[in-house]
């Protein structure tokens, strides 16, 4: 099957990719940032030594900014989002999700936050197979409190992403296109702060990758989403705004 067509925030390390806008994000406001972080790092044991993964990391990303994480196998990338998306938490240094210290907040208020204020895209999907789209969009907005109702939030979010025809699909009857629009929708359910992607294109062909870069640009000029995708994949960054680089733990201009 295949696819229709409150602090001040440090000065990221980052760098502009080719071509990418140089206007301020769309909807630029004294909000703070939709995340931060303040000198991050991360250690893991290994016998009796401490490697260092994370090595201070500074950086913010402004509200509706569409930031590209980019970093070489090894280099600390899959910690740091880790760490960003309130799924591991730092050896020291700060975490910020829209203004809120997540940092050392105990994990029942922390799944709480992470629901309501970050949206996460994987590369493989993770789709729950035995619900239908809808269902699998409905799943964040049965935790915490959301208004209205969460069949009807499915049904516009699947639509904003075109794919109210596959309502009723479970994800083994959709294209992989398909499967990642749905994920894409169910990140956006709970209208977060940020959407977090890893290598939200890694599993999908090039036409189908490049469907799905457009559909993430479109839902950011649309919604004023935040976006941190992290790639390997210069096509990819060069849609973003910014591109931030992490090379052995530490991010690098250029």
């Amino acid at each position: 099957m295949t696819d229709p067509q409150p602090a001040t925030a440090p000065t990221p390390a980052a760098t502009t990719a080719p071509g990418a806008p140089t206007t301020a994000p769309p909807n630029a406001s004294p909000r703070p940032p939709a995340l931060e972080t303040r000198d991050v790092r991360r250690d893991l044991p290994l016998g009796d030594q401490t490697i260092e993964i994370l090595r201070g990391i500074d950086m913010a990303i402004l509200p509706g900014e569409f930031v590209a994480l980019m970093g070489p196998s090894g280099s600390g990338k899959s910690t740091l989002l880790g760490v960003l998306a309130g799924l591991d938490r730092p050896t020291a240094g700060r975490v910020l999700v829209d203004g809120i210290d997540i940092t050392d907040m105990p994990e029942s208020k922390l799944a709480v936050v992470r629901n309501a204020k970050i949206g996460m895209v994987f590369q493989a999907f993770n789709l729950i197979p035995t619900l239908t789209a809808q269902e699998n969009v409905e799943v964040p907005l049965y935790v915490g409190d959301h208004p209205g109702s969460a069949a009807e939030r499915a049904k516009e979010m699947l639509n904003l992403v075109g794919l109210q025809h596959r309502t009723a699909h479970r994800p083994n009857q959709l294209s992989g296109g398909e499967q990642q629009r749905v994920a894409i929708a169910r990140a956006l359910a709970t209208d977060p702060a940020i959407v977090i992607a890893d290598e939200p294109t890694g599993n999908l062909d090039a036409h189908t990758g490049e469907v799905i870069l457009e559909l993430l640009g479109e839902l950011r000029a649309r919604l004023h989403t935040t976006f941190l995708i992290a790639t390997h994949d210069p096509r990819v960054a060069g849609r973003a705004e910014r591109v931030v680089t992490i090379v052995d733990g530490r991010l690098q201009d250029g």
